[in-house]
């Protein structure tokens, strides 16, 4: 088992500087491509596109991993929603229904 995380590290570092490295790259070509013809806008170094990529990420994608807590969450209430008669469950639609203003769909 150490043995195998003393090639996964250095190995792990190095894909992740990769992955930042042609992310950087791959965003300043798109934005020296695409924003100066279409919005007369500056060219930008490699740095600041990884700036950007970072900014991006931050607004975008939060700071955590993705799934986590809202899977948790999903999982949770569709086991409720399984444990619920279907009376609880007509009450449920019908709180989400008056609270959110939306119409039952009609059948056609």
């Amino acid at each position: 088992m150490r043995k195998r995380l003393i090639f996964i590290i250095p190995a792990a570092i190095v894909g992740m500087i990769v992955f930042v490295a042609v992310g950087g790259v791959v965003v300043r070509w798109l934005w020296n491509w695409l924003t100066p013809p279409l919005f007369g806008w500056h060219l930008i170094t490699f740095w600041q596109a990884i700036a950007l990529l970072a900014l991006c990420r931050i607004l975008f994608g939060g700071f955590g991993m993705r799934g986590g807590r809202h899977v948790y969450g999903r999982r949770r209430m569709r086991d409720r929603w399984r444990e619920m008669t279907p009376e609880e469950r007509q009450r449920i639609r019908d709180r989400v229904i008056s609270k959110f203003g939306l119409d039952e769909p009609t059948a056609q």
